[in-house]
């Protein structure tokens, strides 16, 4: 499976691969912002703690959202 998967990657042009690699570093750095969000208390957000959490879970939410559409297209 993994050989089927290198040789799928490998078959793209250089653009897909690098909008392939781009599309893998915004869903983790949403993914990583959205738990910075929730999870780092000393992040100087004046905003109140259950919404400190609604926007984390929302930009988790969001990254996985990029992540499937972008893999489920082909």
């Amino acid at each position: 499976m993994l050989k089927k998967l290198a040789n799928k990657f490998m078959e793209k042009s250089l653009k897909e691969r690098f909008l392939l690699a781009i599309g893998v570093l915004l869903f983790l750095i949403y993914l990583f912002f959205g738990l910075i969000i929730i999870f780092w208390k000393e992040l100087s957000l004046n905003m109140a703690p259950n919404y400190r959490l609604a926007l984390g879970v929302v930009l988790i939410v969001y990254s996985f959202l990029r992540f499937f559409r972008f893999f489920n297209k082909d």
